[in-house]
């Protein structure tokens, strides 16, 4: 707890302040601020977030976001967002070639860290990440990756009725995440389709977060894959203006799409059961589909991101006469993190992930306790990434993944590897 929110404890009240920074003002800046604008006026937080500020690159803009989404100031510069002392928490809503840079040296300002995913674009910058994380904690800091849809109710829920063994033993889990914002081949080059940005493409956008889905759910980590992507539209416009990752305008010239367009793989947890993932931006009609089954020994159950506020599980133990799977509407207040909204049936959505994050993060804060998911299990979605790609380069060669127990190599190795100094 810092000076300042010691003394506005001792005052009584309110609950003392945790002042945040974000970097990123886009669409997931824009989300994180509704997370962050909202999470205290719907839970009882141990602690008040207060929006001190947010940063860009471009002046005029940063200052039109600061107002549009509720930040108390802008910052055109990370570094200065970070030496900011009423800020005690850095947001990091950038594109993936920042994230290291900007995380490592919020942690080593002593800054708790949220950072969206997927938590770097390679595995070393995400080893670098997580030594940044486990010397921070030893000083009382405190990071988090954002993988969002933990958040959502139903994915909550399922993953307790897995823990209290309602599945059995895992046999199958099968999911995908399908969009179609690139079909048309006209869409501009933005910094999505770039590597040197993203780091990859459908792979590291949509795959990151049915690949944690799948590890958070079954509780066990992907522990091979064999795998192919495919990169459909080689070339696009080249933006004639500033874009962000999901929109822009396209200008005469064309340049190279170096990331892919589609990644599907299959995979084997390390219990065994058998896993299959697809992820694309090239299945036209579907516009943010993500689908989820996991059958078990004692039951199955199944989840579309379409239909968020429902579950669908199937008893395998009842008579045959009356089983079948059956619809679970999960808006109950004993469902997780419904306690603080609407009456039953009265249905969330997609920006209530974010509100939950930010719950689950102050929270752990507050208490000075490890949040989730950790930097280190942002790692393990990258070794998994690295994988497949590595397999879709040797023709779906079967590549396995590190456990979640190897070792991080030491920081040389890194520099190494990043060509960071």
């Amino acid at each position: 707890m810092t000076p300042t929110q010691a003394s506005e404890a001792e005052a009584g009240g309110a609950p003392p302040t945790l002042g945040v920074g974000m970097v990123g003002y886009a669409f997931m800046g824009a989300a994180h601020s509704q997370g962050w604008r909202t999470a205290g006026h719907v839970f009882d937080l141990p602690l008040r977030p207060r929006l001190a500020a947010v940063c860009g690159r471009d002046a005029s803009a940063v200052r039109e976001a600061a107002a549009r989404l509720g930040w108390a100031a802008a910052e055109t510069d990370w570094r200065a967002l970070i030496a900011r002392d009423d800020v005690q928490l850095v947001d990091v809503c950038t594109p993936g070639d920042s994230h290291a840079e900007i995380a490592v040296a919020a942690l080593e300002a002593g800054k708790h860290v949220l950072c969206e995913k997927p938590l770097a674009n390679s595995v070393a910058e995400a080893e670098e990440m997580v030594r940044a994380a486990e010397a921070a904690r030893a000083r009382g800091q405190l990071a988090m990756v954002g993988f969002n849809y933990r958040r959502v109710p139903a994915v909550a829920y399922a993953r307790k009725l897995i823990e209290q063994g309602r599945l059995g033993t895992l046999r199958h889990v099968r999911v995908t995440y399908l969009q179609d914002w690139l079909v048309d081949p006209e869409f501009p080059l933005t910094w999505r389709l770039r590597r040197e940005y993203a780091g990859s493409g459908a792979l590291g956008d949509l795959g990151a977060h049915i690949v944690d889905l799948v590890q958070f759910l079954s509780g066990e980590p992907i522990a091979g894959v064999s795998a192919l992507t495919e990169t459909f539209v080689k070339q696009r416009p080249v933006p004639d203006g500033p874009s962000a990752g999901l929109s822009g305008g396209a200008g005469g010239s064309l340049g190279p799409v170096t990331v892919d367009d589609a990644a599907v793989f299959t995979g084997r947890l390390a219990s065994g059961a058998l896993a299959s993932f697809e992820a694309t931006r090239f299945a036209a009609g579907r516009k943010n589909a993500l689908t989820l089954e996991i059958n078990g020994s004692a039951g199955s159950l199944a989840f579309d991101l379409e239909r968020l506020n429902e579950l669908s599980f199937h008893d395998h133990t009842e008579q045959a006469t009356i089983a079948g799977f059956r619809r679970i509407l999960v808006t109950e207040p004993q469902h997780p993190y419904l306690e603080a909204w609407w009456p039953p049936g009265h249905a969330l959505g997609y920006e209530h992930t974010f509100v939950h994050q930010v719950r689950d993060l102050v929270e752990a804060v507050a208490k000075g306790a490890d949040p989730a998911p950790s930097f280190a299990d942002g790692l393990q979605v990258q070794r998994v990434l690295a994988a497949v790609e590595e397999s879709a380069a040797n023709n779906a060669l079967y590549t396995p993944v590190p456990a979640p127990s190897a070792p991080v190599p030491p920081a040389a190795a890194a520099v190494a590897a990043t060509g960071r100094a």
